[in-house]
């Protein structure tokens, strides 16, 4: 970690006077967060989409369909440009896996309109190939990754999205011709929202129900020909179009689409998990139907994960742009006497509003990086099994991190980018503060690859099934360890909160005690529940549903905040010495915020009794936002990527903030231009009071 001189220094300026007050070498810090063989990696992406004019901010604002054209034009560059060195290609899967990961991590942060291009139409196309296609779909694997084809994923339909068991879309097997026969039986049934379909991709990926001999064997992936590559004229028996303007990534061209007898040979089936014979058998390698949809759609995690990492990285841009202009904005002074305004950086109104965001991104980056590695250790242990089934409880607990961290994540970010835009003020609501496009980039991030309600719905499921175990006296099934206090749990609901002082909630044991028991004591409410209303006749559906409010739902997103915080301390015990007691600032702020926004459920559990609990930790959370204010630039430039890749007037590293709006403001080719629609508003008699009067 000692070797940065690969980092370039920031430019002197305004921010200077914050700069110089950090206890602590920012260069340092950037190589806590950041992996310096990846962080070289993400430099050389950045600086190549810098030079390059397809890459550049257009001058003038561009319609929808000027965006779908750009976009599609700069993944097209992007593809050519091969950031995807001879040396990552011999790497062990892990590491060349993680490499390439990073370079569309580089890009999901500078062009999310390309990246989720890229994501759905080479990447996560590719990784589901391998994951369920064998040796016949090699020469469409091989055009995938040479970028010869782009593809979509078609699995939503309009009227069924998580509900995937209900599609309606069906494949149905005709030995006569050793074909499968695509049809959508109406409408609702069209495939929907799917990226890259609208206008540009000639390869589709489709979930359809697979029928054979007069059997539905459920939900299966298909490769099917969309469009013409010479041409981009679908073929005849689809229907297909763009789903018209949204409100946001707007270079994405999602589609639907219909078919109608459309015919696929049965080669196309991805068939690892399940096979037809050319006379009409169907063949599994699973001994339960309902695990084959599991395995089919276990893949999408890798796209979870994608966001996972898009919406830190988002995050602390918007960290980034809110606090250094925090740190130069100046409002008000301390009497009317007084000339010199403070920045508005100095109240604490304002670090209590943007700090707990800072902390947030710094843990939610460690948490990230740390567990993407595990993915990726599992996904590896998965592909060199004989028997996917031997994995299951590992694959079980992922999806359950998966399932609860990329609501967490997606949210926090959501609502840091609205404080932040907020917290800079009309400034904030300029195009080029670059808040609308944050926005805009993780505004659907809630809702695709799994709504975040519904996934968390899953992780909750999981938890239950764990504490199920507990009661019955059966060994957990959490190889990840991410709920193994379980088995303290009666030494855990038995605690009680003792402490007396601010300092002594400062500690981040006491952040993995509170964590313990809430968890715990809401699983135990959540199961609670769930067994009354499974004996008042509900089934278990109906249980599960009448539980998530107060109960699941809060427990879910406690339970992604915990991974989060383990994460970020196990990181935290490797840091240089010189960084810990910063570092560790942070860890305790995002804790101390997040227990008070459960101080409700502490008091109704019975761990807290007196209003002592909620005062110290309100204390702490205001002393550590005290603390952190000298530190808090040093952070954001250690979390912060290059000025490129912020794209934001108000958050460059130069602190020139006056000067830069200046530049934007002026700058703008229609900023002092009469407006070509002049002659429509002109009133014939209206009065010219700059001429002067005629004398009698």
């Amino acid at each position: 970690m000692s070797d940065t001189s690969f980092i370039k220094d920031l430019p002197s300026g305004p921010l200077d006077a914050y700069r110089d007050r950090a206890t602590f070498d920012w260069k340092k810090m950037k190589l806590f967060f950041e992996d310096p063989d990846l962080l070289k990696v993400k430099m050389r992406v950045w600086e190549t989409l810098e030079k390059d004019p397809i890459f550049q901010t257009p001058k003038t604002e561009l319609n929808s369909e000027e965006m779908k054209r750009r976009s599609a034009l700069q993944l097209r560059k992007y593809c050519q440009l091969s950031f995807v060195t001879p040396e990552m290609a011999n790497l062990p899967y892990k590491r060349k896996t993680r490499y390439m990961m990073t370079i569309n991590e580089a890009l999901a942060v500078t062009f999310p309109d390309v990246s989720v291009k890229h994501a759905i139409g080479i990447g996560l196309f590719k990784n589901t190939l391998t994951t369920l296609g064998t040796e016949r779909h090699k020469n469409v694997l091989d055009a995938a990754w040479k970028g010869k084809i782009l593809s979509c994923l078609a699995l939503t339909e309009i009227a069924h999205g998580s509900n995937t068991k209900q599609m309606r879309t069906t494949a149905t097997y005709d030995k006569t011709r050793q074909e499968f026969i695509i049809n959508t039986p109406d409408f609702e049934a069209a495939k929907c929202w799917v990226g890259n379909l609208g206008k540009t991709c000639t390869m589709g990926l489709l979930f359809a129900q697979l029928y054979t001999n007069g059997q539905c064997y459920g939900l299966h992936a298909f490769l099917v020909p969309i469009r013409d590559p010479k041409t981009l004229l679908p073929y005849p028996g689809i229907v297909v179009g763009d789903m018209g303007e949204k409100i946001g990534l707007h270079g994405i061209d999602n589609g639907f689409i219909m078919f109608k007898n459309y015919r696929i040979p049965r080669e196309n089936l991805l068939n690892r998990t399940g096979d037809v014979t050319p006379d009409g058998d169907y063949k599994s390698s699973f001994s339960e139907p309902g695990k084959i949809l599991g395995a089919a759609l276990e893949n999408l995690s890798t796209g979870r994960v994608g966001i996972m990492q898009e919406s830190a990285n988002n995050l602390v841009c918007a960290v980034t742009i809110a606090v250094r202009y925090a740190a130069v904005r100046k409002q008000f002074a301390k009497s009317p006497d007084e000339r010199s305004e403070l920045p508005i950086i100095e109240y604490e109104l304002h670090q209590w509003r943007i700090f707990p965001y800072v902390a947030a991104a710094a843990v939610l980056k460690i948490f990230v990086a740390g567990f993407t590695d595990e993915y990726l250790a599992t996904v590896q242990k998965s592909t060199s099994a004989t028997q996917i089934e031997d994995l299951t409880s590992y694959v079980a607990e992922i999806h359950a991190v998966v399932s609860s961290g990329k609501p967490l994540i997606t949210w926090i970010c959501r609502d840091a980018v609205q404080e932040c835009r907020e917290a800079c003020g009309g400034h904030g609501f300029l195009k080029s503060a670059r808040f609308g496009e944050l926005r805009g980039a993780i505004d659907p991030c809630v809702t695709y690859e799994g709504d975040n309600n519904v996934l968390g719905q899953q992780a909750s499921n999981w938890l239950v099934r764990q504490w199920e175990k507990t009661k019955v006296g059966e060994e957990l099934c959490t190889p990840l360890e991410t709920c193994a206090f379980f088995r303290r749990s009666g030494e855990i609901l038995r605690r009680k909160f003792e402490l007396e002082l601010v300092q002594d909630v400062l500690e981040m044991n006491f952040i993995h005690v509170c964590y313990e028991w809430l968890i715990t004591y809401l699983v135990e409410e959540t199961y609670i529940k769930q067994q009354k209303l499974l004996k008042e006749g509900f089934c278990k559906t109906e249980a599960r549903n009448k539980s998530q409010v107060y109960c699941a739902s809060v427990l879910t997103r406690v339970y992604a905040e915990y991974n989060a915080f383990r994460f970020y301390c196990k990181e935290l015990s490797k840091a240089e010495k010189s960084l810990e007691g910063v570092l560790q600032q942070l860890g305790l702020l995002y804790g101390l915020v997040n227990i008070d926004k459960y101080s409700s459920y502490f008091y109704q559990g019975g761990y807290a009794n007196t209003p002592l609990f909620s005062h110290l930790v309100k204390g702490g959370v205001l002393e550590l936002c005290k603390t952190l204010k000298d530190n808090i630039l040093g952070v954001i430039d250690a979390m912060a990527p290059p000025d490129y890749v912020v794209k934001s007037v108000l958050g460059k590293s130069d602190g020139k903030l006056y000067e830069n709006l200046q530049n934007a403001i002026m700058g703008n080719p229609d900023s002092m231009t009469r407006p070509h629609w002049w002659r429509e508003i002109i009133v014939p008699d209206a009065p010219d009071f700059k001429q002067p009067k005629s004398k009698l």
